[in-house]
């Protein structure tokens, strides 16, 4: 059987596909399962930079969790439903959100659900202008398992998140990028090119600094300000000791192209 993850290496970035498109790449047990193991991988990788997810075919991203799969674990019980679907899920997009190199989501069409908490976690994401948006788990009786329930409303605000996740209903790109959830809505066939092109932006800098920029976005969007400005200051305080530093602040004196050693 095809792997329901691919992982193609273009340069200095990792493409990861969603590969179910027959099932409009519903997130399974094994899709989440290897998505980590893939990103461990990656983060292992000194080569490779930036991340980007996306989904098989032309008509979905990912319409989210596999019903037929976690419903026979609803059946055993809250117990191992939760150790076997919410966890599981929740875990994935924990390791996207706080993963130490940059992660864009290329949305190339219907994000449902899990899809949608996979675009909500990662750093930044491109959308399709077919690309189509839900917070549907409320339609089974179900809250949303990812993340969906925490995520939305801090970049959304809170009633606006509210009344997507009551209602269930969809919502296009425009919408999702008003919302905070994307960055950017492209024309349908230049979804992947423009996340490679946002990829290339990120990685002329160095991946050092990236990686204490997210992280202290991470860390550091929960907390009060006065925590957040600790961690930023622990942030700055772990460039110090790098080559990357010096090498920035050399080049900018000079006025010549940095060229980062990512140590």
């Amino acid at each position: 059987m095809a792997d329901t993850v691919l992982m193609e290496r273009r340069g200095a970035v990792a493409l990861l596909t969603l590969n179910r498109p027959e099932k409009l790449n519903a997130l399974n047990y094994e899709t989440n399962d290897l998505l980590v193991r893939l990103l461990a991988e990656i983060e292992a990788d000194p080569t490779i930079g930036a991340v980007i997810v996306t989904g098989a075919g032309d008509r979905a991203f990912s319409a989210g969790g596999d019903i037929h799969e976690f419903s026979e674990s609803v059946k055993q019980g809250p117990d191992i439903a939760i150790r076997d679907f919410v966890r599981r899920g929740q875990g994935m997009t924990q390791r996207l959100e706080a993963f130490p190199k940059p992660v864009i989501a290329a949305v190339n069409g219907i994000a449902f659900g899990g899809g949608c908490e996979i675009t909500e976690a990662v750093h930044l994401a491109i959308a399709s202008e077919r690309a189509l948006f839900a917070k549907p788990e409320i339609n089974i009786g179900i809250p949303p398992t990812f993340g969906g329930t925490q995520r939305l409303p801090r970049l959304a605000g809170r009633k606006r998140a509210l009344e997507l996740l009551l209602t269930g209903d969809p919502f296009g790109p425009e919408r999702a990028r008003e919302l905070g959830l994307v960055n950017k809505v492209v024309p349908h066939d230049q979804v992947l090119p423009a996340a490679f092109e946002l990829a290339g932006q990120i990685l002329r800098h160095s991946p050092l600094t990236a990686a204490r920029i997210i992280t202290a976005v991470t860390r550091g969007i929960n907390a009060t300000i006065t925590e957040g400005l600790q961690i930023e200051s622990e942030q700055f305080g772990r460039m110090v000791a790098t080559n990357d530093i010096r090498e920035g602040l050399d080049a900018w004196i000079a006025r010549r192209e940095p060229r980062y050693s990512g140590t």
